[in-house]
């Protein structure tokens, strides 16, 4: 049976302009799950309030049963990881700023980082493939560099719970695979619970065990990647025509869009299959 890690319940909550609607989901642990929506659903606003950079009206937000914003500042930034799709830029080392991901577990009047946290820091440095770039300045790496420095930064912190905020989006597909399949490994060997914002919906169908889908604030739909990416449930929420295949390689749902000259050709087949 599989042991909760988020709940939530009748969440509602954000901006004056724009808030969530009686959101409900639960992510279990060693859950791998993309939300995804259209612009303006509601994707950064949730993120946003479940950290309490928002505001929420109602509801419930647990971790491992406890409530959220009754949790001690130090005691959810040990349990909760965030990477960002903007990387500071810095002219700190890289090895400095991935040691910022220690700072929730610093001692009063601590000044010097300990060996153990060093060699933490180095560690996953090495998992994430920046380790050669240890003393450079963070400034003078790439943007896919950043990323997986943003990313060791995170594991450094050794969350419970890693939120990823479009992580791929500046990214070009070769760096977005790179990404992913070390976000996948670490997910799947360490058991490490992701939450993620995603855009590209073939990414999210290739790499997620679970989708939510968002939009205007309320959650559509979730499940997994076939039971979300449906054609019909696609047209309806982004305005758009899609269709949807399997991968022949993986299986999962592929979509395509289908461009306006094509649509009226893709209805007549729609209408030949039914």
């Amino acid at each position: 049976m599989k042991e909760p890690l988020l709940e939530i319940d009748s969440l509602c909550g954000g901006y004056k302009s724009f808030r969530l609607q009686e959101v409900a989901f639960t992510l279990n642990k060693g859950d791998f799950a993309g939300i995804i929506g259209p612009n303006g659903s509601g994707k950064s606003t949730l993120i946003k309030t479940l950290l309490g950079d928002l505001k929420r009206s109602s509801g419930t937000m647990l971790l491992e049963g406890k409530e959220l914003s009754a949790m001690p500042v130090r005691q959810k930034a040990q349990a909760i990881a965030v990477v960002t799709q903007h990387i500071e830029d810095t002219s700190m080392s890289v090895l400095e700023y991935v040691l910022l991901g220690r700072l929730p577990y610093r001692e009063l009047f601590q000044f010097f980082e300990k060996k153990e946290d060093v060699a933490r820091a180095e560690k996953y440095m090495e998992l994430t493939g920046i380790l050669k770039y240890r003393d450079q300045p963070l400034s003078s790496l790439s943007g896919g560099e950043r990323q997986l420095a943003a990313m060791a930064r995170a594991l450094t912190q050794e969350p419970k719970l890693l939120l990823l905020d479009e992580p791929t989006s500046q990214l070009d597909i070769s760096h977005q695979v790179q990404v992913l399949d070390l976000v996948r490994e670490l997910n799947c060997e360490l058991g490490l619970t992701v939450l993620m914002i995603i855009h590209d919906l073939n990414l999210a169908s290739s790499y997620c065990n679970r989708l939510l889908l968002l939009d205007g604030g309320k959650l559509h739909t979730q499940g997994a990647p076939d039971e979300v990416l449906q054609f019909s449930i696609i047209e309806e929420v982004y305005k758009t025509v899609v269709v949807t295949r399997p991968n022949p390689v993986t299986g999962r749902p592929t979509v395509f869009l289908v461009p306006r000259h094509q649509i009226e050709k893709l209805k007549k087949e729609r209408v030949i299959n039914e």
